[in-house]
């Protein structure tokens, strides 16, 4: 995070000035001509000129703290093989796969997608009872079967609408469902990357592909020193590389080690999900550097003035020139908080709604 400072050199400037100005006079005098009169004018015609000025107002600053992001899908999930075989039929990159589509096939056997926080850990036969029956039937009954009572228990029912599905599927109608058939995710899929090519050998714990959901979100890096900045649920700014400004939400936070590289430690950080309020903005992009604005230090009920409304003074500190009645004075002031162009300040005399001299 870098905060700016206005730094102050009106002396320097004022000095290369005054010696112009009498090299200036040197010459002119030499030549008979006396400049003081053509000063004069000039001075005349400046002091009639109206300065530029902001108004000093009463508000609360909240610094803005900006991190670098990576615009993508999300976490990568690897899928594994639960079957043994020869890998007959794989989708590609970029793939999308919704409930009861083919994620892949083993000797010629498709494996389906459902949806569901479960993972298969067993085959379904009737008699079998518990969470991952019913969420079973649940995909099967959104798949358009029934006669079955979407429930824990797998019934004879539900074995022939297993049946059904199975002939729609063009498998051997046992009524059963074999452990390493279906696939649960919690929603549609996006398949990442392919690791095996047709005609390569499966087996049980083989990894297959990678997939992620399809929402577009940002994810960013943020130093644990830093994790104040992060509460789930809060409000963020997000640039695009365009410079298009968007907001989002922190949708997540996980906090993770990264590994040891040649000379570098291993470090924690958080792992921040920002997801856009409205998805549109990421139209377009697949993967790009995104900038995530967080709220940081507030600063409630405060006089503020335009940053470059400071004027650096030669004593030190800063100063402001307020203007009132066609004349202007300088005064001193403490500056608190930076944030988003404005600065917080203080100091005697100094109200909300005087008027500040900025550069023009």
């Amino acid at each position: 995070m870098t905060r700016k400072r206005r730094k102050g050199g009106a002396g320097k400037v004022v000095a290369v000035t005054a010696v112009v100005v009498a090299a200036a006079g040197a010459g002119a005098a030499a030549l008979g001509f006396d400049p003081r009169a053509f000063f004069e004018e000039a001075e005349a015609g400046a002091s009639q000129e109206t300065p530029a000025t902001a108004e000093v107002v009463q508000q609360t600053l909240t610094e803005t703290v900006t991190v670098s992001g990576d615009l993508g899908f999300g976490d990568v999930i690897g899928l594994d093989c639960l079957r043994g075989g020869t890998f007959t039929a794989l989708p590609k990159a970029g793939d999308v796969i919704e409930r009861g589509g083919e994620l892949y096939s083993v000797d010629d056997q498709p494996v389906t997608l459902l949806y569901g926080d479960l993972p298969a850990y067993r085959s379904l036969t009737p008699g079998a009872e518990g969470a991952d029956v019913e969420q079973f039937e649940e995909n099967l009954s959104k798949l358009g079967y029934d006669g079955f009572t979407v429930d824990d228990e797998y019934t004879d029912a539900t074995a022939e609408a297993v049946e059904e599905w199975q002939d729609d599927l063009g498998l051997t109608e046992t009524g059963t469902v074999e452990l390493g058939q279906v696939v649960y995710a919690p929603g549609e899929v996006r398949v990442d990357t392919v690791g095996v090519e047709p005609g390569d050998p499966a087996q049980p714990g083989s990894p297959v592909l990678d997939y992620t959901g399809l929402d577009k979100v940002v994810t960013v890096e943020v130093d644990l020193e830093d994790q104040e900045l992060v509460t789930v649920g809060e409000a963020v700014a997000i640039t695009l590389p365009d410079g298009t400004q968007a907001t989002g939400t922190i949708a997540d936070a996980e906090t993770l080690v990264s590994e040891a590289d040649g000379d570098s430690e291993a470090t924690t950080y958080l792992e921040v999900t920002v997801a856009a309020d409205d998805p549109a903005v990421f139209d377009g992009l697949d993967q790009a550097a995104v900038d995530v604005g967080f709220a940081g230090d507030t600063a409630e009920d405060v006089l503020t003035v335009p940053v470059e409304a400071l004027l650096g003074l030669n004593g030190g500190g800063y100063g402001l020139e307020i203007a009132a009645g066609g004349t202007t004075e300088i005064i001193a002031v403490d500056t608190g908080l930076f944030a988003d162009g404005s600065v917080e300040v203080s100091g005697e005399g100094l109200e909300a709604g005087m008027a500040v001299v900025v550069p023009s």
